[in-house]
C-alpha cells in the first residue's frame, strides 16, 4: 500500500511532500502476561517521546506504553494550540529556557526528517499601550539571552505590514514562532516507539503501582519465597525472592504486568499516579479549562500569524491571542477557568471527585483569593462571547461579535504548591524504599511542553538511566 502524500511547508518556507502519518499501535486491550524491562504510563507527547528516546538508547532493553486510552495523545496533546515557541517569555538560563529553544530546533528538525507538515508563520506580541513598552523591551532581551533566533522589534507601521489589522504602538517579531499539529507529532513518536520495538498497550488504566512477592502467574520461584519468607516485611520478600520483574502494575480491570522499572507521565493525572505508589500528593494538579472562539472563515483574512499580548505579571495566565491552525481555521483565545472535570472540556462536564479535590486544597483556595477579579472575569468571558470579543477587538478593531463561534476546549495540568503558587518548573519523585527506587513520577512538565518534547525526552531519559543506572 503507498502511503498517501501531500504538500507541506518546510523550514525554508517551501512546499515539499508530506507522508501520512500511519502508527502501527497495534498491540490493543489487555496484555496476557506481559513483562519488560522498563514500563512508561501515559501516552502523551512527553511519555511517547521519551519511551521514544529510551528506547532509541537501550535497544537490547523491552519496553512497554501504557495508556488509559483507545488512542494515544487524546488529552493535553491533542487540545492544545498547536504552536511551536521559540522560548522567548522564560528566564534567561533556566532550565525552561533551555529546554524550549532546543526543543523547538529539534522539533522543526523533526518535522522536516519525518515528513511532517508545519508552518513557521511567526508571532507579534503586541504592545497596545506606552506602559507596556518596558516589559515588551524586557521580553526581547530575555530573547536574546536566551538565543531565540531571529527577534525583532518592529514599530506601529511595522506591525501593520506583518498583520495589516492589528493595531498596536510596538511589537516584538519572532519569525522563529510556528505551527504544527501536535498530535500527528505525537503519534509519530509514538510509530518510532514501535518500530524500535516497543510495545504499546492501551485501554490500560492504571490503579496500583507495587512491589511483586512472586514471579508472573504464581511461577515456582515467587511460591518458594513465599513459602519461605512468608512472615517477613514486603521488601525482606523481595530481596531474598530475586525476582527479575519485581514490579507489579495492576489496572482497574485486575489484569496485571511485571517490569524492572517503571516511568510515570501522566498529566492531568500525575499526582494520583504518585499517590498510589506512596509518594506525596503535592504539588497538587489543578485542571484549568481553555476555551477558545473560531473566526469564521471568511473573516480568515484579518489574521495571519500568531498574534499575542505582552504579558501582566499581575496575572497567573497569558490572556486572550490569535492562532492560526494547520488547518486553517484560526483560534482566538483562550480563557482560563477550573475546570469541574480533570477531562472535561465542556462547560458542564463534571465529576464529582475531581471538583472536591480542587475545592477543597489549600492551594486552590489561595490562589483564588489573590486573583479573585481576574478570575471572575475570565468566567464572565467564558459564558459571554461579546465581553471576550471584546478584549480582542483591542488587538483587530475590525473583529464584530458575528465573526466569530465557539470552538474547541483544552485543559491545562496546572500544579500548585500548597502556597498557591504555579509550579513553574519541572518536578520528578520516586517515593521511599525499594518502590521508590524503581519508580520515576514526571510530576509536572510546564507548559510549552509539547515544543520541548524532544528535549524534555533527553532529560527524563538522563533522569531515568541516572536512577536506574540502565
Amino acid at each position: 500500500m503507498t502511503p498517501a502524500q501531500d504538500t507541506y511547508t518546510g523550514r525554508d518556507g517551501c512546499c515539499r511532500q508530506q507522508q501520512d502519518v500511519e502508527p502501527v499501535l497495534s498491540t490493543r486491550g489487555p496484555p496476557n502476561n506481559i513483562t519488560c524491562d522498563v514500563a512508561v504510563v501515559g501516552a502523551g507527547i512527553v511519555g511517547l517521546a521519551t519511551a521514544r528516546e529510551l528506547i532509541l538508547r537501550h535497544p537490547t532493553l523491552t519496553f512497554t506504553l501504557l495508556e488509559k486510552e483507545k488512542e494515544l495523545s487524546m488529552h493535553q496533546s491533542g487540545h492544545n494550540s498547536g504552536v511551536i515557541h521559540s522560548g522567548i517569555y522564560y528566564t534567561p538560563g533556566s532550565l525552561k529556557a533551555r529546554l524550549c529553544v532546543r526543543g523547538a530546533a529539534l522539533a522543526y528538525e523533526y518535522c522536516d526528517k519525518k515528513r511532517l507538515p508545519y508552518k513557521k508563520c511567526g508571532k507579534l506580541i503586541v504592545a497596545l499601550e506606552q506602559e507596556e513598552i518596558p516589559r515588551l523591551k524586557a521580553l526581547y532581551e530575555r530573547g536574546q539571552k536566551n538565543n531565540v533566533p531571529g527577534l525583532g522589534i518592529v514599530d506601529a507601521k511595522g506591525i501593520r505590514e506583518r498583520e495589516p489589522y492589528c493595531r498596536g504602538v510596538m511589537a516584538l517579531d519572532s519569525p522563529n514562532t510556528g505551527i504544527v499539529d501536535w498530535r500527528q507529532v505525537a503519534l509519530q513518536y509514538g510509530k518510532d516507539f514501535e518500530e524500535a520495538g516497543g510495545k504499546v498497550v492501551t485501554q490500560y488504566e492504571v490503579t496500583d503501582i507495587s512491589m511483586a512477592t512472586e514471579s508472573p502467574a504464581g511461577g515456582a520461584e515467587g511460591k518458594t519465597a513465599k513459602k519461605c519468607l512468608y512472615a517477613l516485611a514486603h521488601d525482606v520478600i523481595i530481596m531474598f525472592s530475586g525476582l527479575k520483574y519485581p514490579i507489579a502494575i495492576n489496572d482497574k480491570k485486575g489484569t496485571e504486568l511485571r517490569c524492572r522499572y517503571v516511568l510515570t507521565c501522566g498529566g492531568l493525572y500525575s499526582d494520583r499516579l504518585s499517590q498510589i505508589s506512596g509518594c506525596s500528593r503535592e504539588p497538587r494538579i489543578v485542571p484549568f479549562r481553555g476555551d477558545y472562539l473560531v473566526l469564521k472563515p471568511e473573516k480568515h483574512y484579518l489574521v495571519k500569524g500568531n498574534i499575542y499580548p505582552v504579558p501582566d505579571p499581575r496575572f497567573p495566565f497569558l490572556g486572550v491571542h490569535f492562532t492560526p491552525r494547520m488547518d486553517g481555521s484560526i483560534w482566538l483565545g483562550p480563557n482560563a477557568v477550573l475546570a469541574f472535570k480533570r477531562e472535561g472540556y465542556k462547560i458542564y462536564d463534571f465529576n464529582v471527585r475531581d471538583l472536591a479535590d480542587a475545592l477543597s486544597f489549600r492551594g486552590l483556595q489561595k490562589l483564588v483569593l489573590k486573583n479573585i477579579s481576574y478570575g471572575i472575569g475570565e468566567m464572565y468571558r467564558g459564558i459571554f462571547i461579546g465581553a471576550q470579543v471584546k478584549l480582542l477587538q483591542k488587538y483587530i478593531p475590525e473583529l464584530s461579535r458575528s465573526d466569530v463561534l465557539r470552538g474547541p476546549a483544552g485543559v491545562r495540568a496546572q500544579a500548585l504548591d500548597r502556597d498557591g503558587n504555579l509550579v513553574d518548573d519541572f518536578v520528578f519523585d520516586g517515593g521511599v524504599g525499594d518502590l521508590g527506587s524503581r519508580v520515576l513520577h514526571v510530576r509536572n512538565a510546564p507548559s510549552p511542553a509539547a515544543t520541548s518534547s524532544l528535549a524534555i525526552a533527553e532529560m527524563v531519559a538522563d533522569e531515568v538511566e541516572s536512577r536506574f543506572a540502565l
